[in-house]
């Protein structure tokens, strides 16, 4: 019963592998970086690992809604169906007809099937390439200051486990959300508070972000899919509530505060 994680060192998928390993499930990690290697752009990687996979948990990177997504998650599924996985767990996005697309995918992939439909990562300020803005103080992003219902990645790969290891959740959506919307400001404010520090936000504009993320080490083609994505997602299409983490799990979801209150020492020891 080997299950595969594709994105294994990314936020949720290093999550749900330490948990399944807990449980002491065997784990094969899919990134450029195991053996064998798993590189979405190069699709000979993919027979390799997923030799003797019963399960596996789908992220894809850099996100369902950038170009090529579609193509490449239809591939793999196909695949993965004919060497034998019976689950998949596709990880997925709100609001993006994309990813939509993606999820239909593996519902018709003949497999057990779960979608975990989510929010924007509470995890994206203190993981990725939200980080250094907060401990700089300055959150600058392309986007109006519309409210969003963030979401703790622990919530996701508590799911994802699930999922991937018990009955009853084949042929699911769970949409997740945290438990109160949000606005970036809000979020600055309770950052604030959290580290006891000055942090704001800054609305810029598309081409003053994507110049500020190259010089921050982004590559250009990926800074341009942020904005994309921000422009689809972060307009307010998504400012509404789900209970998809009680759905699954039988609790609440996890809130910004405590999360912010976690990680404090993340943005004060930078």
């Amino acid at each position: 019963m080997t299950i595969l994680i594709l994105g294994g060192t990314g936020k949720t998928g290093r999550r749900i592998a330490d948990r399944l390993t807990t449980l002491g499930l065997p784990v094969r990690v899919g990134s450029r970086s195991a053996s064998p290697a798993f590189d979405w752009k190069d699709r000979a990687t993919w027979e390799a690992a997923l030799d003797g996979v019963t399960a596996a948990y789908v992220s894809y990177y850099p996100d369902l809604a950038f170009p090529g997504a579609y193509d490449d998650v239809k591939a793999f599924t196909e695949l993965a169906v004919r060497k034998g996985v019976r689950r998949l767990v596709l990880l997925s996005g709100r609001g993006e007809p994309e990813a939509e697309a993606g999820e239909r995918t593996v519902q018709e992939s003949g497999a057990e099937w779960t979608v975990v439909r989510c929010a924007f990562f509470m995890q994206n300020f203190s993981e990725d390439f939200l980080l250094g803005p907060v401990v700089e103080g300055v959150i600058a992003l392309p986007v109006a200051d519309m409210p969003e219902p963030f979401v703790d990645v622990e919530d996701i790969a508590e799911i994802a486990v699930a999922a991937l290891t018990e009955e009853g959740h084949t042929g699911k959506v769970y949409e997740l959300t945290g438990p109160r919307l949000l606005t970036f400001a809000d979020v600055a404010a309770e950052l604030s508070e959290a580290t006891g520090r000055p942090i704001s936000f800054v609305r810029v504009t598309p081409e003053e972000y994507v110049a500020g993320a190259v010089a921050a080490g982004v590559t250009e083609e990926e800074a341009h899919g942020l904005v994309a994505l921000f422009g689809e997602v972060l307009d307010g299409r998504n400012a509404r509530l789900a209970d998809g983490v009680r759905q699954a799990l039988g609790r609440p979801a996890r809130d910004f505060a405590g999360f912010a209150r976690a990680n404090a020492h993340v943005w004060k020891g930078q």
